[in-house]
This record gives structure tokens, C-alpha cells and sequence, in this order.
């Protein structure tokens, strides 16, 4: 784990690839308390059978869940753009708060409990078979910061 310094404090930066994201993740949704937001612009039904379940035990200690996801609409494929609908349909159901971007969302990031931050290149919603990065920074500054630079408020709010 390396230790870096904002404005003189510490915090805690970890890398992980797509073997090592996943484990630690879902021990984060785990532990999440507060609120999830994950920005993801694709969504499939492999990896949400994956988090569904930790979605549901959040939403059931009523810990909100926001997923920031491509409008289906905006997918060339028919196949990918139906299944996303199907999934997100389905977030909808379970009382999951769905945010839809036109045009060409590509951001992939989670912050947890406005703590932890997780930025790179994995897709978290959709991921399969890629080699991916993914750094989770542990610092409310920081978690913050990204939080206000996406005007994420005006969204999920």
C-alpha cells in the first residue's frame, strides 16, 4: 500500500488489476454504510448476478444505491442495448436510483460511503475478461473532491 500526502495529509492509495478488484470491492460494499455511487457505462446481467445481492443487503439497511450508467439508447449493439435495459429495469425494481447519460459516458469510478474512491479502467457494472486498473484511495478529501468535480449532487439527488 503506498501513503501519499494531500495539503498534508495522509492517505492510503492501493492499485489493483481485475483479478484483485472484485474481492476487495465487494468487502467494501460490505462495509459501506452511508451511500454507493457507482459510474459504469455499461451494465450486463453476469456482473450484476454478482452484486446484486450486496446491492440488496445495502438497500435493506437502507443505505442508498446510485448507478450513474449509459441511457441504453445510446448502445450500437441491439443485444447489449437490451440487456442493459433488462438490468436496469431490474435496479429500478429493487429500489436502486438510476441515473442515465446520453452521449458518450465513459467514466468508470465508485465512491463509498464518501470515504473510499475507486477511479480506473475497469468497468464495474460490466466487467468480464479485460486486463483492467483500478486504484482505491482511501480519504474523504479526496472522495470528495471527485464527488464535487462530477457535480455528482445535481445528479443523484
Amino acid at each position: 500500500m503506498a501513503l501519499f500526502f494531500h495539503n498534508k495529509q495522509e492517505f492510503r492509495s492501493r492499485l489493483f488489476n481485475e483479478k484483485t478488484f472484485y474481492p476487495q470491492f465487494l468487502d467494501d460494499l460490505t462495509r459501506c454504510k452511508n451511500e454507493l455511487i457507482i459510474e459504469s457505462p455499461f451494465i450486463t446481467a453476469s456482473r450484476m448476478e454478482l452484486l446484486y445481492p450486496k446491492f440488496e443487503n445495502l438497500l435493506s439497511r437502507k443505505v442508498p444505491v446510485h448507478l450513474v450508467t449509459r441511457d441504453p439508447i445510446d448502445y450500437d449493439d441491439e443485444q447489449m442495448k437490451y440487456q442493459a435495459t433488462n438490468e436496469i429495469l431490474q435496479c429500478m425494481e429493487i429500489g436502486i436510483n438510476l441515473v442515465l447519460l446520453k452521449g458518450n459516458h465513459h467514466r468508470k469510478l465508485a465512491i463509498i460511503d464518501k470515504k473510499i474512491l475507486w477511479e480506473g479502467s475497469l468497468n464495474i457494472l460490466s466487467f468480464s475478461n479485460s486486463q483492467e486498473i483500478m486504484r482505491r484511495i482511501e480519504d474523504k478529501h479526496i472522495a470528495n473532491q471527485m464527488f464535487n468535480f462530477l457535480k455528482l449532487e445535481k445528479q443523484i439527488y
